[in-house]
C-alpha cells in the first residue's frame, strides 16, 4: 500500500447531508445548532449505530475501562478514509479504533501514555493459532515457590496466584532479555484481561467488572458482604478458552493482510501532544479522551500494570479537575493533531457526556480546535437507549451514567 500524498486534499465528505437524512434505524435526525462565541457548528442528534452491547469482531472483546464500541469508529473510518490510509488514536486505550482500522484495511496507529495500551492492542493485530497459544501454555512451569501477596490473596486463591505470579515471572524474564514473541504477546494480553471480573471465566474471586479493578481495602469488604473466599482457578484453561473465543472471526485471508498492516502500523507511548508520528501522514483520527476525572484510570489499571511490570503510580494520565484544565491539556493536544493530519484530513474527537450532561465538553473542544487550525464541520451525538455500565452500577437509563457518545467532527483545511 503507498502512502497518500500529503499535499493532495481530497473532496470533503458531506458528511452533514448524509446526517441529516440520516433514518438507518428508523428515527429522523434532529438538527441543531452549537454557538459557541462567533462559531456556529450543526448539531445531529440521533442512534447512528447500534446501541448493542456486543457487536463487531470478535477480537474486539477485550475490557477496559472506559472504551467506547467498535461502531463507532467503523463509522467513522468508513465514510471519512480509504484503504490504505493512516488512521490515529492518540488515547487508544485498548485500540479499539487501530484495530478497526486494521479490519477495514487500513493502516493502524495508536498512541497511549500507559504502556499497557500497546500491549493490548498489537498481538491482535497478529493473532497466532489457537495450537500455538495451547502448545505454549502447556509447555511452561506455572509452579511458584516464592512469597504471596496478602493483598493479592484477596483476589485469588493460593494455587491460582502461584500460577499468575509464575506466568508474570516467566513474560518479564522473555521481555528482558528481548525473547518476547507473538504467542509470548497474545498470551499477556489474555492473562491482562482475565485477572479480575464477574464470573468463572477469570482468575479472581468475584469483584467488579474486567474493566475496573478495586482495591484491596474494598474487596476485602465485597467479600465479606459476599461471604465469599477466592477458589482455585485453572489459568491455563482459562486463556485457552478466552483465545477460542478472541480468535473465532479470524480467517486466513484476514491474518495475511493483517501481518502487512502490522508491519506498518505504529505504537507509541507517550502524551498524545508529542507523538511520533511523520507531518501530514494521518487521514484521520478518532478518539475519546480523558473526561476531566470522571474516570479514575490509575486506580482501575493498578493489577494490570503490575502484572506487565508497570508501576501505575508513573504513568501521567491527564485527570483534570476542572473544564479550563481540560482544555489546556486538550490545546496542545490539538496543536499537534494539525501538524500530523494531512490537508483534506478529519478528526472526530468523542468526549461523551459529563456528569449528567451538565458538562458539555464539545463546547471546551469547539474554540481550542478552532484555534489549532482545524474547522469544526459538525458535533454529531448519538443517542444511546442503554449503558452497561450504567446498569451495572444500579443507574436508570436516562437519569445518570454515560448515555450518549458526542463527537466532534473537524477537518484540516
Amino acid at each position: 500500500m503507498s502512502e497518500p500524498a500529503p499535499e493532495c486534499a481530497r473532496e470533503p465528505h458531506d458528511l452533514a447531508a448524509e446526517l441529516r437524512a440520516f433514518a438507518a434505524f428508523g428515527a429522523r435526525t434532529l438538527v441543531g445548532e452549537l454557538c459557541v462565541g462567533a462559531l456556529r457548528v450543526p448539531t445531529f442528534t440521533n442512534e447512528f449505530w447500534t446501541s448493542q452491547q456486543r457487536e463487531g469482531h470478535s477480537l474486539h472483546e477485550v475490557s477496559y475501562r472506559a472504551c467506547f464500541k467498535p461502531s463507532l469508529p467503523a463509522f467513522f473510518i468508513e465514510r471519512l478514509s480509504q484503504p490504505g490510509d493512516r488512521v490515529l488514536d492518540p488515547f487508544m486505550g485498548r485500540g479499539t479504533t487501530p484495530l478497526e482500522a486494521a479490519l477495514r484495511g487500513r493502516l493502524p496507529c495508536g498512541n497511549d501514555v500507559n504502556p499497557v495500551s500497546t500491549m493490548l492492542v498489537r498481538p491482535r493485530l497478529r493473532p497466532p493459532s489457537l495450537a500455538a497459544i495451547a502448545a505454549r501454555l502447556d509447555a511452561l512451569d506455572l509452579a511458584w515457590n516464592g512469597a504471596l501477596d496478602d493483598d493479592l490473596l484477596v483476589f485469588f486463591h493460593a494455587d491460582t496466584l502461584r500460577a499468575i505470579n509464575a506466568l508474570r515471572d516467566y513474560l518479564l524474564r522473555r521481555t528482558a532479555a528481548g525473547e518476547l514473541d507473538a504467542v509470548d504477546d497474545w498470551i499477556r494480553m489474555v492473562a491482562v484481561n482475565r485477572l479480575t471480573g464477574h464470573s468463572p471465566g477469570f482468575f479472581s474471586v468475584y469483584t467488579l467488572p474486567p474493566n475496573q479493578a478495586t482495591s484491596p481495602t474494598a474487596q476485602r469488604k465485597i467479600n465479606q458482604k459476599r461471604n465469599q473466599v477466592p477458589e482455585p482457578r485453572d489459568v491455563r484453561a482459562i486463556i485457552k478458552k478466552k483465545s477460542k473465543a478472541l480468535l473465532q472471526d479470524v480467517n486466513p485471508l484476514w491474518r495475511r493482510q493483517s501481518d502487512a498492516l502490522a508491519e506498518r502500523a505504529v505504537w507509541t507511548t507517550g502524551p498524545a501532544s508529542a507523538i511520533a508520528l511523520p507531518t501530514a501522514s494521518v487521514q484521520l483520527v478518532v478518539t475519546s479522551p480523558p473526561f476531566l476525572d470522571v474516570v479514575q484510570y490509575a486506580a482501575d489499571n493498578w493489577l494490570r500494570c503490575w502484572f506487565c511490570g508497570i508501576d501505575a503510580a508513573t504513568v501521567p494520565i491527564t485527570m483534570a479537575r476542572t473544564v479550563e484544565l481540560w482544555q489546556a491539556a486538550m490545546r496542545e493536544v490539538f496543536v499537534e493533531l494539525h501538524r500530523i493530519v494531512r490537508p483534506g484530513g478529519y478528526v472526530a474527537f468523542e468526549v461523551g457526556e459529563v456528569k449528567g450532561g451538565s458538562i458539555r465538553l464539545e463546547e471546551a473542544v469547539v474554540p481550542i480546535a478552532a484555534s489549532a487550525g482545524f474547522v469544526p464541520m459538525l458535533v454529531m451525538i448519538n443517542a444511546q437507549q442503554f449503558t452497561k455500565t450504567a446498569n451495572c452500577w444500579g443507574i436508570d437509563n436516562n437519569k445518570s451514567g454515560t448515555n450518549t457518545n458526542r463527537i466532534v467532527v473537524l477537518r484540516r483545511p
